[in-house]
């Protein structure tokens, strides 16, 4: 791909952390709900699209997604989905570059224009201010499965309001990128406190590595108590800045496919994009302190607590664990098995079960009995 003129300097390491989440979860979501939604219209929404292309010609978002609905035109056609993909890009030279950029990748490309000639490839491409395209969409989100990616610079869309329009939805996913940062430095200015009221002074008691982390926290306890609706945190730093990509979803797949996306991209935390945690230096003996437990090592030491003190009981109470701790099923069977192994506990399975297939999808419940020694 040659380079582009369109902005004055490549995407740096951390954007491009940034755009691989983002491509990866869309590689995991769009066979999950095309496989599961025949018949049916999945929509895609870029609400801050950008041109399609950094200046040395490396992809963004847009042609990314595009990138992936090719990956899946075999299922696509077989299942007679229809894929509709919003582009949306305010800055009108901008989003000139993104039309023209998208429909060449698409006219250069056999199975999307059979897609897109078959009607089952939509691509809609928007030049609006993102206060006024997201409520014109809610309509169309609400009645289809969706993923939203919220790809802004600053914050004054993470306004309260929006976030819970977002909670109310059911069959939506976001990923949701911010600049945490910038709360650190203006968190206590009237442009952000009329948007979201954050406690500034709250989450900089927490070191700034755990900017992001403090801010999602908060961002949680707006959350209706009753509500299915999780979130999750990714950290980037940029230089000396951090920022970070919130995940949002209600439905146990969907986390589960995230959570697996941010432990592939950080198989230390699964949370960032650096070692946030000081993983490394926990692995480091010291002769005059107690070793300190890696982060997987301390979710197995919880989870190996909860089983013996008989509160999981059953592989979806571990697969729901697992989930609740923002871990992957692999950190969960791990323990499981080797507790098997020790006769502290025996189940009729040859595995521990722990994954969405059997604790939802196939309802294969099993017991953990606990063995009295």
């Amino acid at each position: 791909m040659p380079a582009k003129n369109i902005h004055d300097k490549p995407f740096n390491e951390g954007t491009i952390t940034k755009l691989e989440i983002f491509e990866n979860y869309a590689k995991e979501w769009l066979p999950t709900f095309i496989m599961s939604y025949p018949n049916q219209e999945l929509w895609i929404f870029d609400f801050f699209a950008g041109t399609g292309y950094d200046k040395a010609g490396i992809p963004g978002s847009p042609i990314r997604l595009l990138k992936q609905v090719k990956n899946q035109v075999g299922n696509i056609f077989q299942q007679k989905v229809k894929i509709s993909i919003c582009l949306n890009e305010y800055d009108k030279n901008k989003s000139d570059l993104l039309e023209k950029y998208c429909k060449q990748y698409i006219s250069d490309d056999a199975d999307l224009s059979r897609l897109e000639n078959s009607k089952l490839l939509a691509v809609l491409y928007r030049q609006k201010d993102f206060a006024e395209l997201f409520p014109n969409t809610l309509s169309t989100i609400s009645k289809h499965p969706s993923l939203l990616y919220l790809d802004q610079n600053g914050m004054k869309f993470l306004a309260d309001k929006y976030l819970m329009d977002l909670e109310k939805l059911s069959t939506t996913d976001f990923l949701y990128y911010l600049s945490s940062s910038y709360f650190v430095r203006f968190g206590n200015t009237e442009q952000f406190q009329t948007n979201l009221k954050i406690d500034i002074e709250r989450a900089r008691k927490n070191p700034y590595k755990y900017i992001h982390r403090s801010i999602l926290e908060q961002l949680k306890e707006r959350i209706p108590e009753n509500s299915k609706l999780r979130l999750y945190p990714f950290s980037i730093k940029k230089g000396k800045n951090v920022y970070g990509i919130i995940f949002g979803a209600k439905h146990p797949r969907a986390v589960d496919k995230f959570l697996k996306t941010a432990w592939d991209k950080n198989n230390i935390n699964g949370e960032a994009n650096f070692d946030i945690d000081d993983e490394a230096g926990k692995a480091q003996l010291n002769l005059f302190e107690e070793k300190k437990l890696t982060k997987i090592e301390q979710f197995q030491n919880n989870l190996r607590e909860l089983i013996l003190a008989d509160k999981i009981k059953t592989n979806k109470d571990a697969f729901d664990y697992v989930l609740e701790q923002g871990h992957v099923s692999e950190h969960a069977t791990d323990l499981v098995k080797k507790l098997k192994k020790d006769g502290l506990i025996d189940y009729d399975a040859k595995s521990p079960l722990i994954n969405y297939e059997q604790a939802y999808k196939n309802n294969r419940i099993i017991e953990y009995k606990l063995l009295k020694k």
